[in-house]
């Protein structure tokens, strides 16, 4: 299923910021930092399992469940 890069990526940001506009940015940011441009991924963006694996490692690291 493509584009659940995208969806995780969203979620992220949406469970750190809780609607804060700058909590969101700053989690772009560090996504951002991660390796990870939120910018770069869309809808039909491929599902590859490494990246994958390691959003799920970065939300674990920012005490996201997902």
């Amino acid at each position: 299923m493509a584009g659940q890069v995208k969806v995780m990526i969203d979620r992220i940001i949406q469970e750190r910021s809780k609607g804060d506009a700058l909590l969101a940015s700053t989690t772009q940011t560090k996504l951002i930092l991660k390796g990870f441009d939120p910018a770069r991924y869309d809808a039909t963006s491929p599902d590859d399992p490494m990246i994958l694996a390691r959003l799920r490692q970065v939300a674990a690291e920012l005490n996201v469940t997902l």
